[in-house]
């Protein structure tokens, strides 16, 4: 069970910022950013690189989502960056699909 199967069971706490059927939105634990949300699908999946088109409606509903949250968290008018790391190399630390919403400073194009 990775640790976001756990938050997602409850058994680790985290602070929930949405939630409905089909994902859990929380604060990062290592915010890169005032804001700095994780958005996370409520089935295992491991990486947008395994998502088939049976996730179509999955992940359309999470990135919808994302900009719902960015709004309730005051970030969508100044702007917002979404990320979502695929595998080892890119960043990607627990092999459950998640997505970081990160806003509330200037954020820089390349990051670092």
């Amino acid at each position: 069970m990775t640790l976001f199967e756990k938050i997602i069971a409850r058994q680790i706490p985290a602070d929930i910022v949405y939630e409905d059927d089909l994902i859990l939105a929380f604060r990062d634990i290592h915010p890169q950013a005032p804001v700095h949300v994780l958005i996370i699908p409520k089935i295992p999946l491991g990486r947008i690189g395994l998502a088939t088109a049976e996730h179509e409606t999955l992940l359309g509903h999470l990135l919808l989502k994302a900009a719902t949250i960015a709004q309730q968290l005051g970030v969508a008018d100044s702007g917002y960056r979404l990320v979502i790391n695929n595998g080892p190399n890119a960043g990607e630390s627990v092999p459950h699909l998640h997505c970081h919403l990160l806003g509330g400073r200037t954020l820089t194009w390349p990051p670092g």
